[in-house]
């Protein structure tokens, strides 16, 4: 059994960038340092911070006055900020630049006195801070019944936004019911789907056509880890969502003579070789990697005097 690797894969800039904020924070201010929520979606990447002083929680009540406290990359709402200026928190901001690209353009729509519609996963970290930009009326959609449906309060002054990390596929097709339900409705210049969302995704399509089973590295809350896999399905290739190589089933591989291996925007590099040498122990040959998109994108860690 072969094994072929997508180009590009795993960490994004702002998964680089969110991460590296923790290390710097934690070197800075010494532990511990809280983090509300996951700074990202990957079990072995909060583990690893964890082990180094960081502490997650849910709630900012749950931070003691005066703690540095880190928004993680999926942004929070204006309340959140608020709150945590009431209780005293020393806070930095993680979010991933993209996603603040969104919430400026969120707080544009909202000052125009527009409905502004958001295209996403009820419930998603992203999608609540991304409403949260607004104090007017919002509408988070995810499929065409939920656009047939909606009620706005002037079909002519209706905009929209999306969650970075969604199927670039399905998402176009919920923007085209978006332009036949409402014409005149403002849309961004470019897609809010990130370019490394983007990337895996088309990375994957294509792996997907060379290689009979498709492996995707990353947790089971991540969003666009959870987007590989349905990527890979949809072109009628097995795939499976593992977080890393113990996940693994041997049953999987009869009569597979290429397995194809990708990772989500959160998930480390060092599982996908670990789930090379899972596969290498058990008989796989050769690895290749796939020709793909070369990202040159890096974000800047800011100053971090809290």
């Amino acid at each position: 059994m072969d094994i072929v690797l997508a180009t590009p894969r795993g960490f994004c800039a702002g998964v680089n960038r969110a991460i590296a904020i923790v290390h710097q924070a934690l070197k800075r201010y010494q532990p511990p340092v809280y983090v509300l929520h996951e700074i990202v979606h990957n079990t072995h990447v909060i583990e690893d911070l964890r082990q180094r002083g960081a502490v997650f929680v849910e709630e900012l009540e749950q931070i003691p006055r005066g703690a540095v406290t880190i928004f993680s990359a999926h942004g929070v709402s204006k309340a959140v900020e608020e709150q945590a200026r009431t209780l005293g928190l020393r806070t930095i901001d993680a979010t991933c630049p993209l996603v603040s690209k969104v919430h400026r353009r969120m707080s544009r729509l909202h000052a125009m006195g527009y409905d502004v519609l958001v295209i996403g996963h009820k419930g998603h970290p992203e999608v609540e801070g991304t409403c949260g930009q607004a104090s007017g009326a919002v509408h988070v959609l995810s499929t065409s019944a939920e656009i047939a449906a909606l009620a706005v309060a002037d079909p002519a002054k209706v905009g929209y936004v999306t969650q970075t990390t969604l199927s670039v596929d399905d998402t176009a097709e919920l923007i085209k019911a978006l332009r036949l339900r409402f014409p005149l409705i403002a849309e961004p210049e470019r897609t809010d789907i990130c370019y490394a969302t983007t990337n895996r995704q088309a990375a994957v399509r294509q792996l997907a056509d060379m290689v009979d089973l498709v492996l995707i590295v990353g947790s089971k809350n991540s969003s666009n880890s959870n987007r590989l896999r349905e990527a890979a399905r949809n072109r009628q290739t097995p795939a499976y969502l593992i977080d890393d190589a113990g996940e693994i089933e041997p049953r999987w591989f009869t009569d597979v003579q290429r397995v194809g291996i990708s990772a989500g925007a959160s998930a480390p590099e060092h599982l996908v070789v670990e789930v090379i040498r899972w596969l290498q122990e058990r008989g796989a040959g050769s690895v290749t990697e796939m020709a793909g998109q070369e990202e040159s994108i890096n974000f800047l860690v800011p100053d971090l005097c809290v």
